[in-house]
């Protein structure tokens, strides 16, 4: 989408009905030496959003990306800590709002779909709303890159239920109460992953619509690195996966050995059976060994599946603390109700205490 590109008219539709007293509508962008891209994208969710307020997290470029994107209007913050997980996890941290925007400063997303995305999370009452990737050419979504969507996306799907058909994507729309209650604890690209395993997880209300997803403009140069990072989200799969669901990965461990102690015992058990004798006892030793591992490994399933149980029900109940997402404007009454911040009311805040950390 160009700037003289007007936004669709039905989307353009959906943004004009929120109300001057709408909820506060932020639109969180990280970003990395995308000095090319971001005053672009800036200036597409200004139109597709009117009312909200969009916040550029500058993670240490070495460009002028920080510069551009204030000069097309946003709000500039530096991380320092390299990787888009620090990025995330400081923007949940300082930005208050009711409805997240989440996307790249790449210029790949269609910021024009962000109407619709909002509507629906506001329409169905959901935590998040995941965009996923359609290709609008042959040159946005290299190979290696859809094959290892497709891996991971199957693997979490089967260890944590399939309900997302693109993991990875860097386009969400979230709620206030899935913001506030998000541990972020990865540090790069992987936090998409952590981002879609802590909705399967709490089991919150989610949804997911296909969008646009284009090239980047020329110029612009991607900082994913196809098997650095792809490595980097199996090991935090795996990780998710002994946290969330100890009991399926030590149990696995206890078969595995399990099976290898049968395996060797069994020619030990024959000759045994034949002579009285145990010719072998190194042999007799190790399958002992294995099977006291293969019973340890169950036991500190059993009782690892117990504490992530509890640790769920505590990240349960926090979820359960905060507000549900705003209703669609559409189908607000007419009574009288809590006042909610404006959106310049909460940028003014968040600046505020921006400021102070920066002094302090």
């Amino acid at each position: 989408m160009t700037q003289d590109n007007p936004v669709h008219a039905q989307q353009a539709a959906i943004a004009a009905q929120w109300p001057a007293k709408a909820p506060a509508i932020a639109v969180l962008l990280p970003c990395y030496n995308e000095e090319t891209a971001i005053g672009q994208v800036v200036q597409d969710f200004k139109a597709a959003l009117p009312t909200a307020r969009i916040y550029v997290y500058d993670n240490a470029s070495s460009d002028r990306t920080a510069e551009v994107a204030r000069d097309a209007g946003a709000t500039v913050v530096h991380e320092p800590l390299r990787g888009k997980g620090h990025v995330v996890r400081r923007m949940f941290a300082d930005i208050e709002a009711d409805i997240y925007v989440l996307a790249d400063g790449d210029d790949t997303y269609d910021a024009s779909a962000a109407p619709r995305l909002i509507e629906l999370l506001c329409r169905e009452q959901l935590d998040m709303v995941n965009a996923a990737r359609v290709n609008t050419s042959t040159e946005a979504y290299r190979p290696g890159h859809r094959f290892g969507n497709r891996l991971f996306t199957s693997l979490v799907s089967s260890l944590f239920g399939k309900r997302f058909a693109d993991i990875l994507s860097g386009y969400r729309v979230f709620s206030r109460r899935f913001v506030k209650s998000f541990p972020a604890l990865a540090k790069g690209f992987e936090i998409e992953t952590e981002l879609t395993v802590h909705a399967l997880e709490l089991c919150m209300p989610v949804a997911e619509t296909a969008t646009p997803y284009k090239e980047r403009p020329e110029g612009s140069e991607s900082k994913l690195n196809t098997f650095r990072d792809g490595f980097r989200i199996l090991r935090t799969i795996i990780r998710l996966a002994k946290e969330e669901r100890p009991l399926a990965v030590f149990s696995a461990g206890a078969a595995v050995l399990s099976v290898t102690a049968v395996g060797l015992a069994l020619p030990l058990l024959f000759t045994y059976l034949e002579t009285g004798l145990v010719p072998r006892l190194p042999t007799a030793v190790l399958v002992c060994a294995l099977m006291l591992l293969a019973s340890l490994s169950l036991a500190s399933g059993l009782i690892l599946n117990s504490v992530s149980l509890g640790r769920r029900e505590l990240k349960r109940l926090h979820y359960l603390t905060l507000p549900a997402p705003p209703a669609f404007p559409g189908n607000q009454n007419t009574g009288e109700e809590d006042e909610i911040p404006s959106a310049q009311q909460n940028d003014l805040t968040i600046q505020q205490n921006l400021d102070l950390r920066g002094k302090v």
